[in-house]
């Protein structure tokens, strides 16, 4: 009897969630990727198919591990919100990150971001940001078919339908700003909340002023009265003075009429 083959075991394929790279350089680095992955959620907060990571890795290609990238930041329509150890294309409707973000550190040089561009544009990603802050450089890639485009003016450049948003670089002190399309500023739910937290205090000020205000009046009326009924006293004590004198000039000339003289008693 002929001896069946031993068919040789299948090697799982590991997809690592870590890369063993630092997730920023330094604390400026990773305060511009906390806004801007921050930010991102806060602007789909309301939209359950966006999914919004940061620092993800994410494997386009099934089967091959090492061909993977993890953006600082990127956004993916037409997903569900929700945890994941990394982003695995083919099981997620084989749907392609559209945008992504990158903040520069000391630490990356040319080679790297352009292979990262090459990467980007060859995977399927529809926009794509660079931000320097150091020195507060801006740019940006938008697809043309199957390349990545640079984008000639970012400083008030409007993004696509995708993300809707406007980016500046801002006046004073040459910072990357990005704004709504309903004018509302890019921020953070922190940053939002410790505006409105300002907002409320300041309303609360407002109204504490008006209060102060009020009762500032009340105390200017309320003195008024005070000096009104002083004035009305002093006239009225003036008026019975003025009486009293009349009464006594009238008993003097009755006294005098009938012969009696004071000067004499």
């Amino acid at each position: 009897m002929a001896s069946m083959p031993i068919q040789p075991l299948k090697t799982e394929i590991v997809y690592p969630e870590r890369d063993g790279k630092p997730m920023s350089d330094n604390t400026k680095q990773f305060r511009w990727l906390y806004l801007i992955e921050k930010g991102l959620e806060s602007l789909f907060e309301n939209n359950p198919a966006v999914f919004v990571a940061g620092n993800l890795l994410w494997y386009p290609v099934e089967g091959k591990p090492k061909i993977r990238a993890a953006p600082d930041a990127m956004v993916i329509f037409g997903r569900p919100k929700g945890d994941r150890g990394s982003y695995r294309q083919w099981e997620e409707e084989n749907i392609a990150p559209q945008v992504a973000f990158e903040i520069l550190s000391p630490g990356n040089d040319l080679t790297e971001m352009n292979l990262k561009r090459a990467f980007y544009e060859r995977y399927g990603v529809e926009e794509y940001y660079i931000y320097d802050p150091d020195s507060l450089k801006l740019t940006g890639w938008i697809r043309r078919g199957r390349r990545l485009e640079p984008i000639a003016q970012m400083k008030g450049w409007k993004s696509s339908l995708l993300l809707d948003l406007r980016f500046e670089l801002d006046g004073l002190d040459g910072e990357l700003k990005l704004h709504r399309s309903d004018g509302k500023p890019f921020s953070t739910d922190e940053q939002l909340k410790e505006a409105e937290k300002r907002a409320a205090q300041a309303e609360q000020h407002a109204k504490q002023a008006e209060q102060r205000a009020a009762q500032a009046e009340q105390h200017a009326k309320q003195a008024e009265q005070r000096a009104k009924q002083a004035e009305q006293r002093v006239r009225q004590e003036r008026q019975e003075r003025q009486e009293a004198e009349q009464r006594a000039e009238k008993l003097l000339a009755r006294l005098r009429a009938e012969g009696i003289n004071l000067d004499d008693l």
